[in-house]
C-alpha cells in the first residue's frame, strides 16, 4: 500500500464546519475522485485516513494535515488535483506528496496563528501582549463537555508580535469592516501541549493579564504546522517526505 500526505486548507465560511463535518466531506470526496483507497478489516470498514492535529471549530487554517493509504499507487500531484475539484470550495487541496519514513504527527511541535481583533488597536493589543509576555504562568478557564477546566496558557506561547495588515500572508486577507488603524493583527507560535492551548486561550490570558476585551469575535488563521528550530520558527513537515522522493 502507498501513503500519501495532504496539505490543506479551510477557508471562508468553512471555518465553522466540525473536523467530524470536514472528515465525511473528505470521505465522499475520495469516493466521487475514484481514489482506490485502503480500508481497515472487521465487520464496519472505514477507509485508512489518519487526521493530523485538526484546528478547531471556527477556526481558518492553511495548514492542515491528513494521511491516506491506498491499495494501488497514485501520483500525488494528480490526486491532489481530482481530489480538490470533488470537495467544496474553501477545503483547499494544497500539496501531496508520498510519504517517506517516520510519522507526520511526529513533526508537529507548534503551531504559527494569526489573529485578527477587529475594534482592537494596534498599540491596545501591543502593551496587553507586552504584559502576557512579562509572566511566567496565566491560567485561563476553558469549557469542556466535561465542564470547565483550567490550563496555564503562558508556557506554550513560544513567540508573539503584534504585525501590520501589510505583513499579511498571501490569501489571507485583513476583514475590512474595521478600518487597519482599528484591527489589531497578533502573531503567535503556540506550542502544541497536552492540553492544547488554542488561539482563543492566548486571548483569555490576554484578558487575564490586561482586560483585553475585543468587541466582536477575533478571526484566527493557522497558517503553519511543524517542528520548532532555534529561533521559534517552523520547519515544514513535508519536507523530509519531498527528500526521500527525490532519493
Amino acid at each position: 500500500m502507498q501513503k500519501i500526505r495532504l496539505r490543506y486548507a479551510k477557508r471562508g465560511r468553512l471555518r465553522f464546519t466540525s473536523h467530524r463535518d470536514v472528515a465525511r466531506a473528505f470521505e465522499r470526496a475520495l469516493r466521487r475522485a475514484g481514489v482506490p483507497m485502503a480500508y481497515s478489516q472487521g465487520f464496519n470498514p472505514h477507509p485508512k485516513i489518519s487526521w493530523i492535529g485538526a484546528a478547531p471549530t471556527g477556526v481558518a487554517s492553511e495548514a492542515e494535515y491528513v494521511e491516506i493509504q491506498v491499495v494501488t499507487p497514485v501520483d500525488p500531484d494528480r490526486l491532489a488535483a481530482v481530489l480538490d475539484a470533488a470537495l467544496a470550495p474553501g477545503l483547499d487541496i494544497l500539496e501531496a506528496v508520498t510519504a517517506g519514513p517516520g510519522g507526520l504527527a511526529d513533526r508537529m511541535e507548534a503551531s504559527d496563528w494569526r489573529v485578527e481583533l477587529p475594534g482592537v488597536p494596534p498599540g491596545e493589543l501591543r502593551a496587553a501582549l507586552d504584559r502576557l509576555l512579562a509572566e511566567e504562568h496565566v491560567e485561563v478557564e476553558r469549557l469542556t463537555k466535561d465542564g470547565r477546566r483550567t490550563i496555564d496558557a503562558r508556557p506554550a506561547v513560544i513567540r508573539a508580535a503584534v504585525e501590520s495588515a501589510d505583513d499579511a500572508p498571501r490569501g489571507v486577507g485583513l476583514d475590512m469592516s474595521y478600518p487597519e488603524r482599528s484591527c489589531g493583527i497578533l502573531r503567535v507560535v503556540v506550542r502544541q501541549t497536552t492540553p492544547a492551548v488554542r488561539p482563543d486561550d492566548v486571548l483569555s490570558a490576554l484578558r487575564v493579564v490586561a482586560a483585553l476585551e475585543p468587541p466582536v469575535p477575533a478571526k484566527a488563521t493557522r497558517l503553519a504546522q511543524g517542528r520548532l528550530d532555534d529561533e521559534g520558527g517552523l520547519s515544514d513537515p513535508l519536507a523530509l517526505d519531498r527528500q526521500a522522493g527525490l532519493g
